[in-house]
């Protein structure tokens, strides 16, 4: 919704427009646009004035600084208010603070271009735009007031009471519209500007890319500390189990009690094998992408043909994004696309990775549906690449990733 439904609000039939929610919006807008405009100048008057008196003493700096910055309150509680007259919120054009403490915030707050912005709004709204909407909602409900309550034993009274009657019907259009005129100002001042939104999307991407990272790298750890410590504290088991077995009597139940334990130690250490697999192939991060996709392919119950060309490794990140888009494509083409064949390509262009997984089952792969797709397009995305998605109904299916390799 934009902010100049509320002028098409007054553009629609008089009884929906009257019956709708706008007109009492719009009142309670102007209401508390006077209300806080009243109180800041209240405030800021009182501040400015024992600043300029007390600077000779050093407080007064501080003062006068706190009315400096002013705006961003004001700002913050103007951008409040204006979900009245539009839902769509304004988002806040301010960076987090360069430096820990007050110290810090101060002196980001003092370069952004945001905070001078807001300082002008503020000192527009004061000369302006407060006292507009208490002159409008006084023209609007106080003239009708005034008309309707002229003296009854006046003869000539009785025009002015027709009169103010008439007007009662207007002021809800008078009060919208000019509501809905300072609502689109507020919007137009304190809007962020196209550097801040860039600036503060580069902070996202940022973010979300070292979070992926983090996660990423304590993937590595867990699958350091399983293939280093419990798998192979139960290797040694197993080969201990073993080694009791060629002492105890062939045939006894004590055989037959370590050959259970030594069988059931292997199916935990094949079982562990897998988990660290599947938190993070060791043969990624020891031999690359090419080595890491051959044996997850080699394990895989579809027949999978693979060519990935690579002149040379990719950084990590992208490594890793690269192999589970193959581990989960795999993994859905096996339990959902009945599919009897599947191909991996992946080709190093420039510093872009392209990756191409295709099956030729059903079709039909939804990334609403819950299988995986819309994680896999969460962590391409985070490396700043794209996916697509082609699976028709009947087949085939292909994913296509872009990953750049800055």
């Amino acid at each position: 919704m934009h902010h100049s439904t509320a002028w098409r609000a007054v553009g629609q039939s008089p009884w929906k427009f009257l019956t709708s929610s706008w007109p009492w919006r719009s009142f309670l807008y102007l209401l508390t646009g006077g209300l806080f405009g009243a109180l800041v100048l209240t405030v800021l008057a009182a501040l400015t004035l024992a600043g300029v008196v007390s600077l000779v003493v050093g407080v007064g700096a501080v003062l006068l600084l706190g009315v400096s910055l002013s705006g961003i309150v004001v700002s913050r509680v103007e951008r409040r208010r204006l979900l009245l007259m539009d839902p769509d919120p304004l988002p806040d054009p301010h960076r987090p603070p360069d430096g820990p403490g007050a110290r810090g915030w101060l002196a980001t707050r003092l370069r952004e271009p945001a905070t001078w912005r807001e300082l002008g709004f503020t000192a527009a709204s004061l000369a302006a735009m407060w006292w507009m909407d208490v002159l409008v909602l006084g023209v609007s409900l106080g003239v009708p007031v005034l008309l309707a309550t002229s003296p009854v034993d006046d003869p000539g009274a009785w025009p002015l009471a027709v009169l103010a009657v008439c007007l009662v019907p207007v002021a809800p259009y008078t009060i919208t519209v000019w509501a809905g005129a300072r609502a689109a100002m507020t919007r137009a001042i304190l809007a962020p500007r196209d550097g801040e939104l860039g600036r503060r999307l580069t902070e996202v991407r940022a973010s979300r890319a070292r979070l992926v990272g983090s996660f990423d790298a304590e993937r590595r750890r867990i699958e350091r500390d399983l293939h280093d410590g419990a798998q192979q504290r139960l290797v040694s088991l197993n080969v201990l189990l073993g080694m009791a077995r060629l002492d105890a009597e062939p045939g006894s139940s004590v055989a037959r009690q370590l050959d259970s334990a030594q069988e059931q130690v292997g199916l935990a250490v094949d079982e562990l094998r897998e988990l660290s697999r599947g938190v993070h192939p060791k043969a990624l991060t020891d031999h690359g992408l090419p080595e890491a996709v051959g044996n997850l392919t080699a394990r895989s119950v579809l027949p999978v043909t693979v060519d990935i060309r690579l002149p040379h490794r990719p950084p990590a990140a992208v490594e890793t994004a690269a192999y589970f888009v193959v581990a989960e494509s795999l993994a859905n083409a096996t339990k959902h696309s009945a599919a009897t064949r599947a191909e991996v390509h992946a080709r190093l262009h420039a510093d872009v990775l392209t990756l191409s997984i295709s099956d030729n089952g059903v079709g039909g792969a939804d990334p609403a549906a819950g299988t995986g797709l819309v994680g896999l397009a969460d962590r391409v995305a985070a490396a700043d690449g794209r996916l697509r998605i082609s699976s028709p109904a009947g087949g085939p299916t292909l994913l296509h990733a872009e990953i750049p390799c800055r």
